[in-house]
């Protein structure tokens, strides 16, 4: 199959590897999706296998980038469609009604749990809050801000010990302003049956969360993030592409769309620049990427350092080729805002959010920034899943078929030239409005806060 008429390559639809479609002289580039994906390192033949063996990235550090925007002409969605949610008493909408149990720090996670066991809330442990030091101990707070105003979240018990740097009280001065209804505290230190008084707690939230039912809501309301795990050959064929015309689908509604990891962009970054708003967003997307890749050499790392082992085995060389089939799952919407660790998401349209590709920390920056779902795309597969519901999307029919216990959509099918898209959003409003999703019936809802400092 090729992708694109510009393309070198043909990928093999059997395996999802690569092969030249004509002769490759070494230094050539090796064009896949219509883009370079790096150079060969030696000569190839008609045929052969391109892969890590003949095949090295260009990718360099830090570039310099002009504004030269490119809009697409989007058919107009049906702004009136509506879903069944939940509205809070801030205007905010939740498409869960729960109680969460948001510890302050990682030394209560076990009290947590007895009390969740007890009461049904849902809780997340953690290893961070205590010992951290600046702008570590700001993006946990600020990460653990957006659980607690989650509107998925109908009540909150903020659990905390009392000795640690990110104890309750400077818990409270980051919150600023709260609902005592909805949002309540526990210092285990200071009292005598913590978990007895927790459980308490979690009844009253729990009674109030009951106050609230569905009702009517527009799908603009809906948040909605964008991340894919274990990809191979195929993500940038079936799974990314059906997500992105989901996505542009959901935006042409009213709805917001988060895509996130950073380092999953570097190569393909002139994609979303060129369809950045205006030059306020793109000079900010300018940053997003530039201040990721000094990240990584501040630290000593080469920022071509992916794609996965993983990847790999499933046909990704270089990961200039996974971010072009990453950055598909955007669509081709217009980019509306930049955000970064803590921010909530505030537009309608197509949002970039900072942060790195590995999986559970890419998913708690989306939860943390108010998105209610996350379209999750993988093709090798993984259990993995968010405080919010977390939709896995499988790129290939055998994962499907093999990890039914994972997978709630399969996207193989646009292999054959089918359109899911419609099929994907319908999908996305029944979760919406209460379908459970695969991490939620197996239990599997994790959180990891990004961590670039020193801890004491």
């Amino acid at each position: 199959m090729k992708i694109n008429k510009l393309d070198n390559v043909d990928v093999n639809l059997a395996d999802g590897h690569k092969y030249a479609d004509r002769d490759i002289k070494m230094g050539e580039n090796i064009i896949k999706y219509g883009c370079p994906i790096g150079h060969a390192t030696s000569d190839i033949k008609k045929g052969e296998h391109v892969h890590t063996h003949n095949v090295k990235t260009n990718l360099k550090d830090n570039l310099t980038y002009e504004y030269n925007p490119k809009f697409y002409d989007l058919p107009e969605g049906d702004k009136t469609k509506t879903f069944m949610g939940y509205v809070r008493k801030n205007g905010d909408v939740g498409i869960r009604n729960d109680v969460w149990i948001v510890n302050t720090v990682g030394c209560v996670n076990k009290v947590a749990e007895k009390i969740a066991a007890a009461t049904g809330a849902l809780f997340f442990p953690h290893p961070f809050g205590c010992s951290q030091l600046g702008d570590d101990q700001d993006v946990t707070q600020k990460i653990l801000k957006g659980m607690i105003n989650h509107p998925n979240a109908a009540g909150v018990l903020v659990l905390g010990l009392g000795c640690e740097n990110n104890n309750i009280g400077e818990m409270k001065k980051v919150l600023g302003t709260w609902d005592d209804e909805r949002v309540k505290f526990l210092i285990t230190q200071e009292c005598e049956d913590d978990v007895a008084e927790g459980i308490k707690i979690v009844k009253e939230l729990q009674a109030y969360a009951d106050t609230f039912k569905r009702q009517p809501v527009s799908v603009s309301a809906l948040k909605v993030g964008l991340k894919c795990g274990g990809s191979d050959g195929y993500s940038g064929i079936t799974a990314n592409p059906l997500v992105g015309r989901a996505s542009d689908k959901l935006i042409s509604m009213g709805a917001s769309c988060i895509l996130t990891e950073v380092p999953e962009m570097f190569g393909a970054e002139h994609l979303l620049m060129e369809r950045a708003e205006n030059e306020e967003i793109f000079n900010k997307t300018v940053s997003l990427i530039n201040d990721f890749k000094d990240y990584f050499t501040r630290h000593g790392q080469v920022i071509y350092e992916n794609p996965s082992p993983g990847n790999k085995a499933g046909g990704i060389t270089t990961l200039e080729e996974k971010s072009l089939g990453c950055v598909q799952k955007g669509g081709l919407s217009k980019v509306v805002d930049v955000l970064t660790y803590g921010d909530t998401v505030t537009k309608n349209g197509l949002s970039l959010l900072n942060g790195p590709g590995n999986d559970i920390v890419a998913i708690t920056n989306l939860m943390a920034s108010g998105v209610h779902i996350i379209l999750f795309t993988t093709g090798r597969g993984t259990p993995v899943g968010s405080s919010v519901p977390t939709v896995k999307i499988s790129t290939n029919e055998n994962l499907y078929k093999h990890k039914k216990n994972w997978i709630d959509f399969d996207a193989s099918p646009t292999l054959t030239g089918k359109d899911l898209s419609d099929e994907l959003v319908s999908y996305i409003i029944e979760v919406a409005e209460g379908k459970e999703t695969m991490n939620e019936i197996n239990g599997y809802r994790e959180i990891s806060i990004f961590k670039d400092g020193v801890t004491l």
